[in-house]
């Protein structure tokens, strides 16, 4: 469930995936690094990921950590926040400060004569926040907006009953926003304590790419992580065991349509059959126009605009997700044919057109994520916080092609099993209880409806947690 800062993509690096070549570098400090070079223009990015991000907040804490890190950028050392931005902006520099459940990203990007000075103040940011009371005041405001807003919003209502259910006492259970109570209560002491808990050397990975040769890359490095103590206050979160029953849960919500939010258990990238399940879901739900679930709930019976499904391989729990929004008329039987598609492809396998088309858009799009230094960055320390090899990159499209349909029947047959996906609801459906049965779809032959779908024109598939690792 990775939620990072949006990124500006100032340069493009216009180079297939497997020519793309990593190098390791150690700084003088012993922190490693992974880089890309590329001198074409003089421009830098870097990423670090600080693993563990907002599962770190203290139990009795928890919002502290992502109020932590939008503050980040309020300001350093002897610099107020409005001096801290102008000096940024001088510099032509970008430095942004994101957290999800897994990390806490930083991110810079700058031309190679002013990196040094964007470093300093990248340093400054990550060692001495300054944490002043107006700008921790403004951005709680901010923070206790978004969570006003996600009490109106079912999308967002679905997803926090879905990882309330999922994950028990594990951090992912609640939003990293925290609620409106803990958040009221978190002082500047409360964020410095934060700072220390996630801000260490080592649980931090680093990507980089652009013009900076390996010599320069670890004294850089260095200057902007050797201010940091060597280790966290909080130890790593434990893997989160996933406690999803199958069932129903309807949330009443005055809507003339349902927000669905379906889970089932996923699986690691590090499993042995994860890029049998990428096909799988690629062909269930998450291709598009093209998959399963849109052509049988949206093509032949217009029951939603739209719906999607996605492998969410978090760090320490995953789950084989999916959203959809659908009228109230028309969810029982929407959510029916969820669960005849989830145990069809198990049952019966897939065709060799649709896993030779699948296979085609997977390794097909893949290169177009590396157009730019500040993706190439990302990704490099997406792939350390993982565990992947360097060599993937080079390998990953060998792995795709290698599935075979027996694979992605085998991977169905273990995981896919509608008996075990959990739906929240949250609408008032009709022919749907909180806990009752799963409706089972009457009509196998449906043609494409002569009208427009049954959703409102508004309806889109609930949001789900970014699920589809840059990586993979």
């Amino acid at each position: 469930m990775i939620r990072a800062a949006i990124a500006l993509f100032l340069a493009v690096l216009a180079v297939p995936a497997h020519a793309i070549e990593i190098e390791e570098v150690t700084s003088p400090g012993g922190i490693k690094a992974w880089l890309v070079r590329d001198d074409s223009i003089p421009f830098l990015a870097l990423n670090f990921n600080f693993e563990g991000g907002a599962s770190l907040d203290a139990p009795d804490k928890r919002g502290a950590i992502n109020l932590m890190t939008a503050t980040l950028e309020e300001g350093a050392g002897k610099l107020d926040a409005t001096e801290f931005a102008q000096a940024v902006e001088d510099l032509g520099a970008e430095l942004s400060f994101g957290v999800s459940d897994d990390a806490l990203t930083v991110r810079m990007r700058s031309l190679t004569e002013n990196r040094d000075a964007a470093a300093d103040l990248l340093a400054k940011a990550l060692s001495q926040p300054r944490f002043d009371n107006d700008a921790v005041e403004r951005v709680r405001g901010q923070v206790m907006s978004v969570i006003r807003a996600e009490q109106t919003d079912p999308n967002s209502i679905a997803i926090k009953e879905m990882a309330r259910q999922a994950w028990g006492d594990h951090p992912y259970a609640t939003s990293i926003n925290g609620t409106a109570e803990s958040v009221k209560l978190l002082t500047r002491q409360d964020l410095v304590a934060a700072k220390n808990r996630v801000l260490a050397r080592d649980r931090v990975v680093v990507g980089a790419a652009g013009d900076i040769t390996a010599e320069e890359l670890g004294p850089l490095v260095d200057k902007i992580l050797g201010v940091l103590p060597p280790t966290g206050t909080a130890p790593l979160p434990q893997d989160a065991p996933l406690q999803l029953t199958g069932g129903l849960t309807v949330i009443d919500w005055n809507s003339p349509q349902t927000v669905v939010s379906f889970a089932g258990p996923g699986l690691s990238i590090e499993d042995p059959d994860y890029f049998a399940a990428v096909v799988a879901n690629h062909i269930l739900g998450g291709g598009g126009f093209s998959s399963r679930l849109m052509d049988e709930i949206r093509e032949k019976r217009g029951l939603s605009y739209g719906v999607s499904t996605a492998l969410a391989a978090g760090l320490y729990g995953q789950t084989w997700q999916g959203g959809m929004a659908s009228s109230n008329a028309s969810v029982a039987e929407a959510i029916g044919l969820v669960c005849r598609e989830w145990d069809r492809i198990a049952a019966d396998g897939v065709t060799p057109k649709e896993l030779a088309d699948a296979k085609t858009y997977i390794t097909g799009e893949y290169p177009l994520r590396f157009d730019g230094n500040s993706k190439i960055a990302s990704i490099l320390a997406g792939m350390q916080m993982i565990g992947l090899p360097r060599d993937y990159i080079n390998n990953r499209d060998a792995l795709v092609q290698s599935v075979t349909a027996e694979d992605v029947q085998r991977v169905a047959q273990r995981l896919l099993h509608s008996d075990n996906l959990r739906f929240v609801l949250v609408g008032q459906p009709e022919g749907v209880t909180d806990g009752g049965d799963i409706p089972v779809p009457q009509d196998d032959g449906a043609e494409a409806p002569d009208s427009a779908p049954a959703a409102s024109p508004d309806a889109k598939p609930a949001p789900q947690p970014e699920a589809d690792q840059p990586v993979n």
